[in-house]
């Protein structure tokens, strides 16, 4: 018999609806058979990229005698962190405090039926091994704790609930001084944390810290004096991450972290969010620094998500699986035979001396992972081939390669559109869209926006997921956050008045329903399902902070509109996260480019005319970076209200700048005018 989780919509728990294990959806249903039988819930959480997710249903969830144990003490759910990050934050938290260790996944959580921890960890393998006990004698063990000391149990589940409870940032400290000391220790942090050698921060497994390396740059343009390191760390990072193997040299496109502290190999995962932030960070790498290197990582990254992960009706698909046919990596790894079959002899020798293949096999089963091992033009000069005719063959190479690639058995991909990342995902496509001269990337975004407004947008509020035609689950913060943060960088792209309408709709329902009187905004809205902790979060994890994203958004809206209450928002939201930030300050980045914002407000430029004229500025504009500006191109016909409306066009195409609170006189778009 199948399961409860047949007609979920999320990938990941469908995976398990043929499990032997009695499985559930959190849901009142499954609530309530706890509370009724007394029983305790075993919660597990996961997602369906996941390679120790699937490890751990093999060996134990797939088995019938660990599923007759689950099934006689437990009552089981899943659940899927990507559907439900409310739960997943409270219940990282949860191992955070009772275990003093980082979290992950899977996570296995024991819960009271008041859904409280009794305890908690990550993947336990069948049998003992890697000092970890078998997951069977974990649950006799805690069915054991829970049944003989039940009051006990008890007693300290009420403790553990009143300390997440009181996890809570302070209130917004009203009278403190907004200072830059924040931002100095961070950068200063940053740099004791960067490895000189591959770059990035630390040793394996290393992530891409996309919004660390976001306010380095920032950091290094707006320093008073050349920041020649902070950009050294920036380019040195980017290089390494484009050069090995985190990044696919076949489709464009990023995949999770390195397991080892040199970015050769892997986890081979591919998701939405961390391309869509990877994707805005080269782009403003390349206005920033120039090298046409960072260009083609973005165009090449913006392309493979229109090509592989975008709906037909306009929305960002979720992940690619790190698995196909039960092997991790096998999608993507090569042999020399396979070179030699699948191309030309000059091509083939050639490619092979660019992409590694001349040393020795860096995977698994005497095979490669690609990477740049060779620059081009040395291998050129190694075969005695011209640098252009080196380009072509690379290029043939590269383009058989991937045709013979896409015939293997493809990862499973996680269909599911989540509005958070999708918004992400809008605002890398607007940035590259700017810079890289590539009106495509906009249009891309306007139909993931398009998509979400006709089927995620009901009587004023956000659902935050769509799959197979259902959108569910009340919003979060990310959702609302994110996509008016997409909107806003969409907006400098290309101009609508329906998207700067639903922006405001956005942040006018993130004041009313998500904002904290203390300061800051709740994870969840004030209206949504009660659970044992309401989370504010202001750290960065794999996608940046909520409360940083919608701090930058109130303040571009706040300048954009003219209105003060976006502005005080934003400003409350920082001052609540003062202590934190001045604290841990280098894992608040996204906050801190909100706090530079406050300290100096940005520098916001609005043209008006006809859209002929107003072309040629616009990337003139993109061609600069400047993170501390605003811009946006409308169009005389546009509809607008409130301060944005005393803008008006002019016979001629006219440009109205403001610095911080002054504004310069309207000026005419002429040759020779600097904005």
């Amino acid at each position: 018999m199948r399961n409860r989780l047949g007609e979920e919509t999320s990938p990941y728990l469908r995976q398990h609806a043929d499990n032997p294990v009695h499985w559930q959806a959190w849901n009142d249903e499954s609530l309530e058979e706890a509370r009724k039988t007394g029983k305790p819930i075993l919660l597990s959480v996961g997602y369906s990229a996941c390679h120790w997710c699937h490890v751990m249903a093999h060996e134990s969830f797939e088995d019938g005698a660990t599923a007759r144990l689950m099934n006689d003490l437990y009552v089981n759910i899943k659940v899927d962190r990507e559907e439900r990050p409310d739960l997943d934050k409270i219940y990282q938290t949860s191992h955070q405090l009772l275990t003093r260790q980082a979290g992950g996944w899977p996570l296995t959580v024991f819960l009271t039926p008041e859904q409280v921890p009794i305890f908690t960890g990550t993947y336990f393998p069948k049998e003992r091994r890697y000092g970890m006990p078998a997951f069977r004698e974990v649950l006799v063990a805690i069915d054991q704790y829970y049944r003989e000391k039940v009051d006990e149990t008890g007693e300290r589940a009420a403790r553990r609930a009143e300390a997440l409870e009181s996890m809570q940032v302070a209130s917004a400290n009203d009278f403190a001084e907004l200072s830059r000391a924040p931002l100095a220790t961070a950068r200063e942090r940053l740099a004791s944390n960067y490895d000189p050698e591959h770059g990035g921060f630390g040793g394996g497994p290393k992530f891409p810290h996309s919004t660390s390396l976001e306010l380095l740059l920032a950091h290094s343009h707006r320093a008073a004096r050349a920041d020649t390191q902070a950009s050294t760390i920036v380019a040195h990072t980017l290089d390494r991450m484009a050069q090995r193997g985190l990044y696919d040299h076949l489709a464009g496109g990023f995949f999770r972290y390195s397991v080892d502290g040199a970015w050769a190999i892997p986890h081979f995962e591919k998701m939405l969010y961390d391309n869509a932030q990877l994707l805005g960070l080269y782009t403003h790498a390349y206005a920033a620094m120039g090298p046409p290197r960072y260009a083609s990582v973005a165009s090449a990254t913006a392309d493979w998500i229109v090509r592989d992960m975008q709906s037909p009706q306009g929305g960002y698909y979720s992940t690619l699986d790190a698995d196909s046919e039960h092997e991790e990596g096998k999608f993507y790894i090569w042999t020399p035979a396979e070179f030699d079959a699948a191309l030309e002899p000059g091509e083939s020798a050639l490619a092979k001396r660019v992409f590694g293949l001349e040393g020795s096999p860096n995977f698994e089963r005497k095979h490669w992972h690609l990477f740049l091992a060779e620059a081009p033009e040395a291998a050129a000069a190694a075969l005695g081939l011209d640098v252009p005719r080196c380009g072509e063959l690379l290029e043939a190479a590269r383009a058989k390669l991937l045709a013979r690639r896409e015939k293997r058995v493809w990862p499973g991909r996680d269909e599911k559109l989540l509005v958070s990342w999708n918004g992400l995902m809008i605002a890398g496509m607007a940035r590259a869209a700017r810079v890289l001269d590539r009106p495509e990337f906009a249009e891309s975004a306007t139909r993931a926006v398009d998509f979400i407004r006709a089927e995620l947008w009901r009587d004023g509020r956000l659902k935050a997921t769509y799959k197979d035609g259902r959108a569910r689950f009340a919003a979060y913060l990310d959702d609302y956050a994110f996509l008016a943060h997409g909107l806003l960088e969409l907006l400098q792209a290309r101009w609508r008045d329906s998207d700067l309408e639903f922006a405001r709709e956005l942040a006018d329902v993130l004041l009313t329903h998500f904002e904290d009187e203390r300061g800051g905004f709740f994870f969840t809205a004030d209206d949504h399902e009660r659970l044992i902790m309401k989370p504010k979060p202001f750290s960065d994890e794999a996608v940046p902070a909520g409360n940083g994203i919608a701090a930058l958004a109130l303040i571009a809206l706040g300048h954009l509109n003219g209105e003060q209450r976006y502005l005080d928002a934003a400003e409350r939201t920082v001052r609540a996260a003062l202590h934190t930030l001045e604290s841990y300050p280098d894992a608040h980045a996204t906050l801190l480019l909100a706090l530079k914002e406050l300290l100096e407000p940005p520098k916001l430029v609005v043209l008006r005319g006809t859209p002929e004229e107003l072309r040629p500025w616009q990337r003139k504009l993109a061609s600069v970076y400047e993170p501390h500006r605003l811009a946006f191109a409308i169009p005389n016909g546009a509809k607008l209200s409130g301060l944005l409306a005393e803008r008006a066009p002019r016979e001629r195409a006219v440009a109205y700048v403001c610095e911080g609170m002054t504004c310069r006189a309207p000026v005419e778009l002429a040759d020779g005018i600097a904005l």
